[in-house]
């Protein structure tokens, strides 16, 4: 087990989470940051022992170095499956590991409200390898469309992507070419397909892992339609439910993940059809969060 002792200067520890990875971001008073990446840690699918695992034996040898001048005096993280049940535990598992700091743990809904709004009242979406929506009024998530899961919801994630993709194509429905070309691709076959989706852990990432195909064939219209349906999918199904007036369409629509991300234009083209603002859409909440906390990093006085 690493710990951490105090030294002359104070820095922040701010986290993004997601069910694949977690994006680390370590800044000091003056500004500059390091960031690292670990596996992702979600206290909703993950035991306590596990989580600490991941941070002791992921996270922390890579710090290590950047520790030379510094103590890390607040820790910030936001993260899938941080339910209010689930926030005090993952604060208790951080805490046992980062001794010195006050830890606060927030939703991946949270997070990405605050990197891609700031102090503005709008609507925020996460399109990764799960989605998520909310309506924020500048500080607080007033209300969000339940996501409920890859097998109930998650429109227009990776997983619904993947999981969409693998149907059709094993069910005949996108042309044998581009069933052969998938399963030569990713050297698999139905079995491995079924006993990755229904026996293996994290079946959510694995078909999140398989969506990747549409980016690398979307000038075939075959997937181009598949991904416009999916993200109409999640226009019609959540975003309709936060501009139903004239009035809310004035309000910040923001995007982040890579699903958003990678297919942007895609994304872009499907809303542009539909009542709502512009989007702004970007990969990662993290340099939205790093200026959101800036102010939470205290210069030393000593």
């Amino acid at each position: 087990m690493h710990e951490f002792y105090v030294f002359s200067a104070k820095m922040i520890l701010i986290a993004d989470s997601g069910s694949t990875k977690t994006h680390w971001c370590l800044m000091a008073a003056n500004g500059h940051s390091s960031e690292f990446f670990t596996d992702g840690i979600n206290p909703f699918f993950q035991t306590e022992d596990a989580i600490r695992q991941t941070v002791s034996n992921q996270l922390l040898p890579q710090m290590a170095k950047h520790l030379w001048a510094g103590t890390i005096t607040r820790v910030f993280f936001y993260g899938a499956g941080c339910t209010p049940a689930k926030i005090p535990v993952l604060e208790s598992v951080l805490g046992s590991v980062f001794r010195k700091a006050q830890c606060e743990v927030y939703s991946d809904m949270t997070g990405a409200a605050r990197a891609l709004l700031g102090s503005d009242k709008g609507v925020a979406c996460i399109l990764g390898t799960g989605s998520n929506s909310c309506l924020y009024d500048g500080k607080d998530i007033l209300w969000s469309v339940p996501a409920l899961g890859f097998i109930l919801g998650d429109e227009g994630s990776g997983a619904v992507l993947g999981k969409r993709l693998v149907a059709d194509l094993l069910k005949n429905q996108l042309g044998d070419d581009l069933k052969e070309l998938f399963l030569s691709e990713f050297d698999t076959t139905q079995a491995d397909i079924i006993e990755n989706v229904y026996r293996r852990p994290f079946p959510n990432r694995y078909l999140a892992s398989l969506s990747r195909f549409c980016a690398n064939h979307i000038d075939d219209e075959r997937i181009q339609r598949l991904v416009e349906e999916h993200f109409r999918s999640f226009a019609k199904r959540i975003l309709c439910q936060y501009f139903l007036k004239d009035e809310d369409r004035q309000m910040p629509l923001g995007f982040v993940g890579s699903i958003a991300y990678y297919y942007k234009e895609s994304l872009l083209k499907v809303l542009s059809r539909m009542p709502f603002p512009v989007p702004t859409i970007v990969q990662s909440p993290m340099e939205g969060l790093k200026r959101f906390h800036a102010a939470d990093v205290v210069p030393t006085q000593e």
